[in-house]
């Protein structure tokens, strides 16, 4: 009796294990792994890291824009001085204690690359000197209003912001690109997944093929109607497909690991993945895919930001050993008394003039150098973006032409599948009559196998060729929608 209930535990056990193994392993669809990788995958953060880079840059050279306060404090100033006075040729020592403090407002000039600037500097002082023994106090005000100006040359504050904002837009066309990558090749390797798993599940097939096949070969020979060889023969397949079905476990671990890594998931973490590989044929405009690509496509803009890029620094470059001027204006009243109130009672005006000028004499040819080098810069990724057209054209036309070669691969591969499942199943029939050798049947459960996973290969290949299709022109001809990138709808709008 206890045996017995031994032995129901027991297949109580085999039969909760593997339902508690598949309840552990997290299964994952196509939309479910693109999820995880767009939160944890290392190349979306990192672009996302750059994105908030050139945001942040932005930012601050707007708010650097404004108008900024600012205020310096010097509680104490005490000094000691021995002199010489040499109109009486006397020896006196003076002292001055003192304490001020400098309030500005200064506003950058956009339009101008100027600045304006408003500055009230009010301190109190003492001084004393022995040479007439005398002592003098007083509160000091400063107030002025200030412009400083270059002249003759390139707006460095506009650059300076029209790059920071190209910057930004080729962050988020950086990252627009990124997310479109990552769908390519979150697919790639969920496939990579469900193709192992398919490999798997068909050589666990083939090893309950070749288990079946070995126990008839096994019953002919100890009933005397089968060669022992044929045993031995029957033996060697059974162990080489139970070796392949380790083979393929350790390949879709391999690929599991290599699934988890790129989407950021822990490698710890047990998968299984579950898809739908049924490929709907979908009608593709070749015109249209070569339209969409080419106003559409990142890549081109992206060649178009370096080109003036480019162009910024041949101003600046041009700007080398330049005719420049600065002129500094500033206007304002200084007024001082013993008492506070009366500080203003008698003003000083106080305006200043300064016009300097920069001008350069010879420099060897080096600015002329520099600028034709630069114009070759140019001119180089012109021809860039040309290329770049021409190759979007190659590549939509080859992906078009790979889109209707996969149909035709398809409907072979099916009918490929259906003649060797026909023909195993015949010769399954044979072997057992003893019209057939092991070897022979084993050849024909070869044949079935890598005709399955041919037809699952051509599937898997044709949607990912229709998503490669989406991502060269951004359009999705299944949905028959354009892709705008979030990002570039934002960039739009502002």
């Amino acid at each position: 009796m206890k045996t017995i209930i031994l032995k129901i535990q027991f297949l109580i056990i085999l039969m909760v294990l593997p339902a508690a193994f598949l309840l552990a392993q997290q299964l994952l669809g196509l939309d479910k792994a693109l999820e995880i990788a767009m939160q944890n995958s290392p190349d979306i953060r990192r672009s996302l890291l750059n994105l908030e880079r050139s945001q942040e840059s932005l930012n601050a050279q707007n708010a650097a824009l404004k108008s900024q306060f600012s205020l310096s404090l010097n509680p104490v100033e005490y000094s000691r001085n021995r002199t010489f006075d040499d109109f009486s040729s006397t020896w006196y020592t003076s002292e001055n204690f003192g304490t001020s403090g400098t309030f500005t407002v200064s506003q950058p000039v956009l339009l101008t690359d100027g600045t304006v600037s408003l500055v009230n500097r009010f301190g109190w002082q003492r001084n004393t000197n022995d040479f007439n023994n005398m002592e003098d106090k007083a509160f000091t005000n400063n107030l002025y209003l200030s412009l400083s100006q270059p002249l003759f040359t390139y707006n460095r504050l506009k650059l300076q912001l029209n790059e920071l904002e190209l910057d930004l837009e080729n962050s988020n066309l950086n990252y627009a690109m990124q997310k479109l990558n990552l769908e390519r090749m979150v697919t790639q390797f969920f496939y990579n997944v469900y193709m192992a798993q398919m490999s798997l599940s068909i050589s666990k097939d083939e090893l309950a093929n070749t288990e079946r096949s070995y126990e008839i070969t096994k019953n002919k020979v100890d009933a005397g109607l089968a060669a022992k060889e044929e045993l031995y023969q029957a033996e060697l397949n059974y162990a080489t497909a139970k070796s392949n079905v380790q083979n393929q476990r350790v390949n879709l671990d391999n690929y599991k690991d290599q699934f988890k890594q790129y989407i950021g998931m822990d490698i710890f973490e047990e998968i299984s993945v579950m898809a739908n590989v049924d490929a709907n044929p979908v009608q593709v405009d070749l015109d249209k895919a070569i339209d969409y690509g080419l106003n559409s496509r990142m890549e081109l803009r992206q060649r178009e930001i370096e080109i003036e890029t480019s162009m910024f620094d041949l101003v600046q470059t041009k700007s080398l050993n330049e005719f420049r001027g600065d002129m500094n204006l500033s206007i304002g009243i200084i007024g001082d008394d013993e008492k506070l109130n009366n500080i203003y009672n008698n003003p000083t005006n106080n305006p200043r003039v300064s016009l300097s000028f920069n001008v350069p004499l010879f420099d060897w040819g080096e600015k002329k150098s520099r600028i034709k080098a630069q114009e070759a810069v140019i001119k180089t990724r012109e021809l860039g973006l040309e290329e770049e057209k021409t190759q979007i054209v190659i590549d939509i036309r080859q992906v078009y032409r790979s889109l209707q070669n996969l149909l035709t691969q398809i409907d072979i591969a099916k009918q490929n599948e259906k003649n060797a499942q026909l023909t195993y199943e015949i010769n399954l029939e044979r072997y057992a009559n003893g019209d057939l050798t092991s070897m022979d049947l084993n050849l024909f459960q070869t044949q079935l196998s890598e005709k399955k996973m041919s037809y699952a290969q051509a599937l898997i290949d044709y949607k990912i060729e229709l998503l490669n299709l989406k991502v060269q022109t951004l359009f999705d001809f299944e949905q028959g929608i354009g892709i705008v990138p979030e990002e570039l709808l934002k960039e739009t709008k502002n």
